[in-house]
């Protein structure tokens, strides 16, 4: 029943954010394809429900070589390969706005743990990799919310950033979507839903160690 409940919500959200923010997602796409190397989205391959592959959407916020260029994978504060248009979605997460698309597919919810590509999937310890994709992945969820500045993390680390990912970020984040798939329900999701735009509105607040008060303890 959960489960059904949930796709039925998934859809009237989704269905309902992508006809209210429609007036901001015509302009993004004019001002991307006027800006930058004229890319609108950004496509790349996720792990999915079950451990199947999907393509994810976004709107496109870096270089479209950027994989090839720097730090690869790991994104950094201030990053050269972020364009000045995809800074300004990154800031403020509208470059996840076409997720929706992928909702309405049934590729992913709006709550759920974070769809990877194969090397951040792999950073995660073996047992965690067995489990995590148990849940659909989501736009959102506890991992996202408690990273929600990663790109500042990485950025201010005493060690090579792709180290402290693999070795203090994974870890914990693999922690945190099992917690996930052991509490999940509908209020769960609501919850995780509404702290997403507290974070987004108060970046520095600590709330959902106030809502969720079993959260695995930080380990650094």
């Amino acid at each position: 029943m959960y489960y059904v409940f949930k796709r039925l919500l998934d859809i009237v959200i989704s269905f309902t954010v992508l006809l209210v923010l429609l007036p901001v997602f015509i302009p993004l796409c004019i001002l991307l394809r006027l800006t930058g190397e004229g890319e609108i989205f950004y496509f790349q391959r996720r792990i999915g429900y079950k451990s199947k592959y999907f393509d994810i959407w976004k709107f496109a916020t870096m270089l479209k070589n950027s994989p090839n260029m720097g730090t690869g994978m790991i994104t950094l504060r201030n990053d050269s390969r972020v364009t000045p248009m995809g800074g300004f979605l990154r800031m403020t997460k509208l470059n996840e706005l076409p997720q929706i698309i992928n909702v309405l597919k049934g590729d992913m919810s709006i709550v759920g743990p974070r769809p990877l590509v194969d090397k951040t999937f792999n950073a995660y310890p073996e047992n965690i990799r067995y489990k995590i994709y148990d849940s659909k992945p989501g736009i959102t969820g506890i991992g996202s919310i408690v990273f929600r500045d990663e790109e500042h993390l990485l950025s201010t680390c005493s060690i090579p950033p792709q180290e402290y990912y693999d070795t203090v970020i994974a870890p914990y984040k693999g922690e945190l979507e099992i917690w996930y798939n052991r509490r999940k329900s509908i209020l769960v999701d609501f919850q995780i839903m509404f702290l997403t735009a507290w974070v987004i509105l108060f970046p520095k607040s600590d709330m959902m160690h106030t809502v969720f008060k079993d959260l695995p303890k930080r380990n650094f």
